[in-house]
């Protein structure tokens, strides 16, 4: 079976794009499972995949965050990869549905969890937002902090690959888009418009659009409820194969696995600059 992936709320698990690509593993947080199941369901998942992938976002509450670190500890298994993403919310679910392609591909359970940083790299993640008035991810100056108390304002956000914020209004857009074929998926929370269909993906020449329901993280994230979250990523698992394959393979020096760039996914240990090179 390929190796699993798995993901810590079901709102980040996506339709799958086509019938090969495998569905995620939900690990539910301490308030809704017992530290016995958490250890049966993983010991489960091993035995039958080899392998567990997990993608664990920056936003994840600290309880959730240490029973997934405490699991991994008792089992003491090297098998157990936790992948940490600092994408919002529909970015993460967008990782995390290329990773489920990859496990279809001839890739070794290493180059698919140091491929979690690669991919995300390829991954533009924004919003259109209400206000601003309390967002901290990205920096906002004071002047739109001013301008989100005017009734109807609306801000355009880009939090990745590169921070940007523009008022909404006539002539404002985002910096140029991806120079690769993606989708643009999006998402409604208690703000209205079609910005994201209507302009942004014109303007990104994106190949296709897609609407998904909101994460639940994703008003927290982005500090109001009032926004249309959206993100843009490569659909194509032969894409994804061809940007992965591309870049060299290195053995860890430490767990002994393949992997790609500069980190093991798996066990953490950088790769000196000189085998780089």
């Amino acid at each position: 079976m390929p190796t699993a992936i798995a993901v810590t709320s079901a709102d980040l698990v996506l339709p799958a794009p086509d019938r090969h690509t495998p569905a995620a593993a939900v690990l539910h947080p301490p308030d809704r499972q017992d530290l016995e199941q958490a250890l049966a369901e993983t010991t489960a998942l091993l035995e039958r995949h080899g392998h567990l992938l997990v993608l664990v976002p920056s936003w994840l509450p600290a309880p959730a965050a240490r029973r997934l670190h405490t699991v991994r500890a008792i089992l003491e298994s090297d098998r157990i990869a936790l992948l940490r993403t600092d994408l919002p919310p529909l970015g993460a679910a967008l990782l995390a549905r290329q990773l489920r392609q990859l496990t279809v591909c001839d890739f070794s359970p290493g180059v698919i969890a140091s491929a979690a940083r690669l991919l995300t790299h390829y991954i533009y993640a924004g919003a259109v937002l209400g206000t601003v008035a309390k967002l901290d991810r990205v920096p906002v100056d004071l002047k739109a902090h001013a301008r989100s108390w005017a009734p109807s304002a609306q801000f355009a956000v880009l939090a990745n690959p590169t921070p940007h914020l523009v008022k909404l209004g006539p002539g404002a857009e985002l910096p140029r888009g991806p120079e690769f074929a993606t989708h643009l998926t999006f998402a409604r929370g208690q703000l209205a418009g079609d910005w994201p269909a209507d302009a942004l993906a014109p303007a990104w020449q994106v190949q296709g659009v897609l609407e998904n329901p909101l994460p639940a993280a994703s008003p927290a994230w982005w500090a109001t409820p009032k926004l249309i979250e959206f993100a843009a990523a490569i659909p194509d698992t032969g894409v994804l194969y061809q940007l992965v394959a591309s870049v060299r393979r290195e053995e860890c020096r430490w767990c002994g696995l393949e992997l790609i760039g500069d980190r093991c996914g798996f066990c953490a240990t950088p790769i000196p600059a000189l085998s780089r090179s």
